[in-house]
């Protein structure tokens, strides 16, 4: 690279009037310039691990035939009572052994704990600082002016 800088001070210098004056004055200084650049790579790997997985179940132990027989008889006679038939009596005895059936089944709750194993991708970065060129100068006096040239490869 710098053996085509300095063909081409040549060049620029040879071409004026006192071409043996110039060159004994002429000084060139040359430097690349440089920036610094950041990268990031990315890896992709697969991990597997293990991870604790909760087990849920029912805090109730289920209603009991009472429960449900109660809930039906409370719910006919309710039923009854509002709509003033039959039919509402039997409407309620269902909603009312419904009800109770479900309110023995309880919530849920976790119960216990297994383990089991979890894989997948996991991708990670690399971050880099390098210097990458950005450009050559040149400096140099030519019939008494300071020049400067800027270029790439």
């Amino acid at each position: 690279m710098k053996y085509i800088t300095t063909t081409a001070i040549a060049l620029l210098i040879a071409t004026s009037a006192n071409a043996q004056e110039n060159v004994q004055r002429a000084k060139a200084k040359i430097w690349d310039e440089y920036r610094t650049v950041t990268e990031s790579t990315p890896t992709t790997t697969y991990q597997c691990y293990d991870e604790e997985v909760p087990i849920y179940g029912r805090t109730g132990n289920g209603a009991s035939g009472a429960d449900v027989l109660g809930g039906l008889i409370l719910g006919g006679i309710l039923g009854k009572g509002i709509s003033g038939n039959d039919k509402g009596a039997a409407a309620g005895a269902v909603l009312g052994g419904v009800i109770a059936a479900d309110k023995g089944q309880g919530g849920q709750k976790i119960i216990g704990y297994r383990r089991e194993q979890v894989c997948k991708n996991v991708t990670e970065y690399q971050t880099v600082r390098k210097e990458v060129y950005a450009h050559s100068i040149i400096m140099f006096n030519h019939n008494g002016v300071q020049r400067t040239l800027r270029f790439q490869k």
